[in-house]
């Protein structure tokens, strides 16, 4: 599923194309996603000009002035910019048209994906209102996760994908920054010392950083906005590459499942 870079890559494509546009026309061919896109939608945002263009985790919101459009892209969706007359096809559930010419669309065959209008303030919405800090932020420090952790016997994998720690760290990065940090993913959370919290939050943006510089990773649907596809699964250093060679060491990279999803490490180069 499109994760914190994919997302991130798709806010800087389309940032500077709808930013300031007013909004002509809202379609929508398929209410049926993960929740009913709101049939009052296009109402509210016909004739509205979008202010910004702003990422909460995994979230994307447009700031409409009189209230805040949420897109999340779900398992297969991707958000990307369209001719104005190009047909749509059977997965391609909505339209923002603006009144450039300008046409977002929504395209998600998985149907699990998010559409929502939030009146007031779009960080107080039950889906937003508890996410955990954005890694990038100043909050997101060595202290914070070792504070956080001390409780948890979870494998440190699993807690890294928990939005209550860290906002938007999927499976992907989460993978590949526990290499770049030497930590065995199946790490006790409450294990790690200070220093090891630090140098894991470090990995942890060195990763996101690399990997929104690469536009992404394309596995499967993902697509930019300009539908372009990511290459920063070319850079994979364990992520789905189970029993080919270590990239740091002569080592063999092994793959787990870990909560229903794949886990990628080198037993050599991450130590417990």
């Amino acid at each position: 599923m499109p994760e914190l870079p994919e997302v991130e890559t798709t806010r800087r494509g389309l940032a500077p194309l709808v930013t300031g546009q007013r909004v002509r026309e809202v379609v929508v061919r398929d209410r049926r996603l993960r929740q009913p896109v709101p049939r009052e939608l296009a109402r509210r945002i016909a004739g509205a000009v979008i202010r910004g263009l702003s990422r909460r985790a995994k979230y994307l919101l447009f700031d409409c002035g009189t209230g805040t459009l949420i897109v999340h892209l779900g398992m297969s969706g991707r958000l990307w910019v369209v001719r104005s007359d190009e047909a749509p096809t059977r997965h391609d559930h909505f339209d923002l048209a603006l009144e450039n010419g300008t046409v977002v669309r929504l395209r998600d065959p998985r149907r699990f994906g998010l559409v929502l209008w939030q009146r007031d303030d779009p960080l107080a919405h039950p889906l937003l209102k508890d996410i955990g800090p954005e890694p990038f932020s100043a909050e997101f420090d060595g202290a914070w996760l070792h504070r956080v952790t001390r409780a948890r016997d979870a494998a440190i994998k699993l807690v890294l994908m928990d939005g209550h720690v860290v906002a938007g760290v999927g499976n992907i990065y989460a993978s590949e920054a526990l290499f770049r940090a030497g930590i065995h993913p199946r790490t006790p959370a409450r294990r790690l010392s200070r220093a090891r919290c630090a140098v894991l939050v470090v990995k942890i943006r060195e990763t996101l950083e690399h990997a929104i510089g690469a536009g992404g990773s394309t596995l499967r649907d993902y697509v930019a906005a300009d539908g372009q596809a990511g290459y920063f699964q070319n850079e994979f250093m364990v992520y789905d590459r189970a029993g080919e060679s270590c990239r740091r060491c002569d080592g063999t990279i092994k793959g787990i499942r870990q909560g229903q999803r794949s886990t990628y490490y080198c037993p050599a180069c991450q130590r417990r």
